[in-house]
């Protein structure tokens, strides 16, 4: 943008939201204390504990990844649960796939429920000023609702594997953890959510939190910091430029006047569209396209809010949504092979039916 004389590097700066970018890293660096920690072995370790029907072991993971998900950037989630479950799950000696596509669909769907719970909806909350509170009393119910029907779809599609007495076998999962840097790290996480609720800003709590962290004589900060996504930061970064230089010269103000014909203030049709854009360019593209019609629409704050749930609901309609390549990648290092027809059957259904429920409620 900036070499071909869209923008110059004044514009390319100030299109950059370094409140998104600080908040993501402050919680990548939680996120990476939570695994250095073992913290999600711990979790994972619970559960092989205590469930002993199949089942059950479906909803424990629908909830577990939900659940984190709703707080923590579900991308990471996927990132660290799949190796896990796949492990619990072939020590029980059970089908991997109905529980990887509840990592994939559960974690799609918890991530709506809160500002933190992914990148769209912390870049929403970034240009809404939506507070923390509201974004997640608004999105919260859709998404628990949407965890109860992924646990009925995945039951019901794979009915020889949950419908059945058999039990599952005891299985103990090592658990190797930093009892300390657990304790630390669940507390600053409990005072960040707790701030985030108070309507402290979402940035500042999350890069203090993350700094809190760092201090520390127990664990090198090279350790945290080689479990950081770092090229996700610059590819955000990249985005912002990108959109702001295809704002400047394709998005004029005759063509966003005209958008008014699309009847983008009808949630359905806002709806539909940000479902439809979050499958052809990804859903964090499709949040910043449409940031440029939604500061006209009647209600921006309701218009927000149906952005955040579309696009966060539509990841779940294919494989090659993020989160759920996230899941089949790292399956397939360890030999499990999701097929795209096989998740389709459950996501596609999964995504229109929560997309349909967010609509309902909100």
């Amino acid at each position: 943008m900036v070499g071909i004389g869209v923008l110059t590097p004044e514009e390319a700066y100030r299109a950059i939201d370094f409140d998104t970018i600080t908040l993501l890293l402050g919680m990548m660096i939680v996120v990476a204390n939570l695994r250095v920690s073992g913290f999600f072995r711990l979790v994972t370790d619970w559960i092989a504990t205590h469930v002993r029907r199949p089942f059950t072991l479906l909803v424990a993971i629908v909830l577990a990844s939900g659940t984190l998900s709703a707080f923590l950037v579900n991308d990471t989630i996927c990132l660290v649960m799949t190796p896990l479950v796949l492990e619990l799950v072939t020590a029980a000696k059970r089908d991997p796939i109905p529980y990887l596509l509840a990592v994939a669909t559960a974690s799609n769907i918890g991530s709506a429920a809160t500002i933190t719970g992914n990148p769209q909806n912390i870049i929403i909350a970034s240009l809404s000023q939506i507070p923390y509170g509201i974004f997640a009393s608004s999105l919260a119910p859709v998404a628990a609702i949407g965890l109860v029907m992924t646990v009925l779809l995945i039951a019901l599609a794979h009915r020889g594997e949950f419908f059945t007495s058999e039990r599952l076998e005891k299985t103990a999962m090592p658990t190797h953890h930093h009892g300390p840097l657990v304790a630390k790290t669940v507390i600053v996480m409990m005072v960040m959510i707790v701030l985030f609720f108070l309507g402290q800003p979402a940035a500042k709590v999350a890069i203090v939190g993350g700094a809190f962290l760092l201090f520390t004589r127990r664990v090198r900060p090279q350790k945290i910091y080689i479990e950081i996504d770092w090229p996700l930061l610059p590819m955000f970064i990249g985005l912002f430029v990108v959109v702001a230089g295809l704002e400047k010269t394709v998005l004029t103000p005759e063509i966003t006047a005209a958008a008014g014909h699309l009847r983008l203030d009808n949630s359905v049709v806002l709806a539909g569209i940000t479902a439809v854009l979050s499958n052809i360019v990804s859903n964090v593209p499709a949040v910043l396209l449409l940031k440029a019609f939604v500061p006209g629409l009647d209600d921006p704050q309701r218009a927000w809010l149906v952005i955040a749930m579309a696009a966060t609901f539509a990841g779940n309609f294919t494989l090659v949504g993020v989160a759920n390549l996230i899941v089949a990648q790292r399956a397939k290092a360890r030999g499990v092979e999701i097929g795209f027809w096989a998740y389709f059957r459950i996501g596609a259904s999964l995504s229109l039916l929560t997309i349909l429920v967010g609509l309902l409620l909100l």
